[in-house]
C-alpha cells in the first residue's frame, strides 16, 4: 500500500476542515472551527488496482498574520488549494500559495477547489478567475462540503495523479 501525504491549503475560513470532515467522516457541521496548526486525518482508498493510504493534512489558513510553515510541506505528494467562491481574497491567497509551493517543491500533483458552490448566487469568483486557474494546468473542481458536492471527486482527481503510471508495453 502506498502512503501519500496531501495538504489542504487556502485562506482562513474557506472550508478546508469541512471538506476533510465530509470526505473522511461523512460529516458536515455549520459550526466554524478554527484549525490551529495542523490536524491530520487518514483515509484508505483504491485507485484502479493501487491501494493508497492518504494522510490528509488540514493546515491552518493563511492570512496576513499566519504563514504556512515550510516544515508542514515537507514530504508532500500533492495538495488541494481551496478557494471560497464568495471571497476574492481567498482567490489571491490561493494563487500565492500555489506559486510558493511551485517555488519550494517544484511540480507537485494539485487540484484547485472552488468551494461553497451551494452559495453560487453570492460568488465573486467568475469565469475569468476560473480561466486563470485552468491556465495553470491543474484540475479545477467546484465543491460544497455542505451539499457533499464534488468532494469525493476532488480527492479522487488528486489521488489519480499520485498513482504511478504503468509503462506501456
Amino acid at each position: 500500500m502506498l502512503q501519500k501525504k496531501i495538504c489542504l491549503l487556502g485562506a482562513f475560513s474557506v472550508g478546508k476542515t469541512s471538506l476533510i470532515q465530509r470526505y473522511v467522516n461523512k460529516l458536515f457541521s455549520e459550526k466554524y472551527l478554527t484549525t490551529v496548526g495542523v490536524k491530520i486525518d487518514k483515509k484508505q482508498i483504491t485507485v484502479g488496482k493501487t491501494e493508497l493510504n492518504l494522510m490528509v493534512w488540514d493546515i491552518a489558513g493563511e492570512d496576513d498574520f499566519t504563514n504556512i510553515r515550510s516544515a508542514h510541506l515537507r514530504g508532500l505528494s500533492g495538495y488541494i488549494v481551496v478557494i471560497d467562491g464568495t471571497r476574492q481574497n481567498s482567490f489571491n491567497v490561493a494563487l500565492a500559495l500555489h506559486e510558493r509551493i511551485k517555488t519550494e517543491l517544484g511540480e507537485v500533483a494539485a487540484v484547485f477547489a472552488l468551494n461553497k458552490c451551494d452559495l453560487k448566487e453570492q460568488w465573486v469568483i467568475n469565469r475569468e478567475h476560473i480561466r486563470t486557474l485552468a491556465q495553470l494546468g491543474y484540475p479545477v473542481i467546484e465543491t460544497s462540503a455542505k451539499l457533499d458536492q464534488g468532494v469525493e471527486e476532488m480527492f479522487m482527481v488528486l489521488a489519480r495523479q499520485l498513482v504511478p503510471k504503468k509503462p506501456e508495453a
